[in-house]
């Protein structure tokens, strides 16, 4: 693994060893404190490092190896954290610049944190504004998982979401389990290879490339543009279903 540099220049972020074109580019966005730097370290060093400094917003790059044995080099943007404030959402220039910078957003909360997953909704949102036409594929993180005995959102609401917005799902634990961290990054990178061209193309052979690319049905589903007011309708009636069948029982 290798730190590039602070997140401030990311927009001008180029060089001959991981040229802005031919990298797989993902972005880690969630609230402060849920664990975003421990997640990247852990996928790519295996390690598991407690104490980070906070926001400090790193890009890392290294090369990883996908399905098939085919190295390819990534960046993962380690983004400072967003909170509420009195003025609603708090969110840094430099977030929605990695949004648009990025080729897939992993969004992040902690099951110990139930304001961090009162966010998520939002900062789908705002990737889904920031993506414009071309909007980045998504998956979402649930971080913190071997806490049981701190835990502030049920095992069932991770996947309800998810679903609403369109997203993969995967509830993790970045200082217990490898595995499981690998395993939620690893299914990005190689949906985001296979998306990617394997050799120079001419401007036709692009055009045709493209319009192939588009018609393809992802692995991993590009987030929808719901409602708010909608999501949290449809939030809530699956959440009354579970709570009526518990209560049958």
């Amino acid at each position: 693994m290798r730190l590039i540099q602070n997140m401030s220049t990311i927009a001008e972020f180029a060089t001959p060893e991981c040229p802005s074109n031919g990298n797989i580019k993902i972005a880690v966005i969630g609230g402060s404190g849920v664990g975003k730097t421990a997640l990247v370290v852990r996928f790519l060093t295996r390690r598991f490092i407690g104490d980070y400094e906070r926001n400090a917003g790193n890009l890392y790059s290294r090369e990883v190896q996908v399905d098939g044995g085919e190295q390819v080099a990534i960046q993962v943007q380690d983004t400072p954290g967003v909170d509420l404030t009195g003025n609603g959402l708090s969110i840094p220039d430099h977030v929605t610049c990695s949004i648009q910078w990025a080729d897939a957003v992993v969004l992040v909360y902690s099951v110990t944190d139930r304001h961090s997953f009162d966010l998520i909704g939002q900062l789908h949102q705002l990737v889904v504004r920031a993506g414009g036409a071309n909007v980045p594929p998504v998956i979402l993180l649930a971080n913190k998982a071997d806490l049981l005995h701190m835990r502030r959102v049920d095992a069932e609401q991770g996947p309800l979401l998810a679903a609403a917005l369109g997203c993969s799902f995967y509830e993790v634990s970045a200082s217990e389990d490898y595995s499981q961290v690998h395993g939620a990054f690893h299914r990005l990178c190689c949906h985001m290879a296979k998306q990617q061209p394997t050799a120079p193309m001419s401007s036709h052979t692009t055009s045709s490339g493209a319009a192939e690319k588009k018609g393809r049905s992802p692995l991993i589903p590009r987030p929808k543009s719901p409602n708010m007011q909608d999501l949290k309708r449809r939030f809530k009636q699956a959440l009354s279903a579970k709570v009526r069948t518990v209560t049958s029982v």
